[in-house]
């Protein structure tokens, strides 16, 4: 294995600061660099921010430093473009995020208390209206995906208290809006279907929550095992010089049983 010699922060500064002329360089000698504007760059740090949720997901430690190295390009860029429209710089975003750490911390940096995860939570969503949002809600990204939103939102309302006690009610809960589906299903009203799967949909994210498991992560899990174990499946057909629609229903089965063994 491998032996990694991490750097003493004087050495991490000078790698930042590397990163800064490089970025510099760039923005002045290269035409694809100088072409690019804040919302040219949208779309490939999204792009970047999957990539590094699935290095993450896979545990792949080389990965994530490479992809994180990929993140942190985009937000010098974006630093960068900000300082030549004259609105921020790196040192300005920098400044941004830390007065925020800071005032966001009053267990750590005033004389608030706070003796768990959950109250650090709590009074992070009360500074946050505090400091002007009307909503709690605000902060929830219209574009989220639509598992990530509803994850995000029942956080942030539970931060301020409007939450359920026990693991049992919630539990309870969902049981309550799976019968309201299976009604709508037996009625065939496919709007109401659709709301009402939406409800068992809401209600086992914040199951999800009261496990402590991550609703994104369990279901990106049981993508990647699906996705694994149908390949076995082609694999299997292949070999038998078969494609997989040639295979019976039985043949598929057999083979699916034998991809959880491998």
């Amino acid at each position: 294995m491998t032996t990694i010699i991490l750097n003493t922060r004087e050495n991490q500064l000078k790698s930042i600061d590397r990163l800064l002329t490089i970025m510099d360089d760039l923005r002045a000698k290269c035409p694809w660099d100088k072409k690019q504007t804040l919302e040219s760059l949208r779309h490939l740090t999204i792009e970047e921010v999957y990539e590094l949720g699935d290095a993450i997901l896979e545990g792949d430690m080389e990965e994530i430093k490479q992809e994180l190295g990929d993140l942190l390009l985009h937000i010098i860029f974006y630093s960068k473009i900000g300082s030549e429209t004259k609105n921020f710089d790196i040192g300005l975003v920098a400044e941004s995020i830390s007065d925020k750490l800071v005032d966001r911390h009053p267990h750590i940096y005033g004389d608030v208390v706070a003796e768990d995860e959950e109250a650090v939570k709590q009074n992070w969503e009360k500074l946050k209206l505090k400091e002007g949002k009307k909503s709690v809600l605000e902060g929830v990204p219209k574009s989220l995906p639509a598992l990530v939103k509803a994850s995000r939102i029942q956080e942030k309302v539970a931060g301020v208290g409007f939450d359920w006690e026990k693991t049992e009610d919630v539990k309870g809960k969902l049981l309550e809006e799976l019968s309201e589906l299976d009604q709508e299903v037996q009625l065939g009203n496919t709007d109401r279907i659709e709301e009402e799967f939406g409800d068992v949909m809401f209600s086992l994210i914040n199951y999800a929550r009261f496990l402590d498991v991550s609703p994104e992560n369990a279901l990106e899990r049981t993508n990647k095992k699906f996705i694994k174990r149908f390949q076995f499946i082609e694999h299997q057909a292949s070999r038998a010089g078969k494609t997989i629609s040639d295979l019976s229903l039985n043949e598929m089965e057999h083979y699916w049983e034998m991809a959880k063994t491998n």
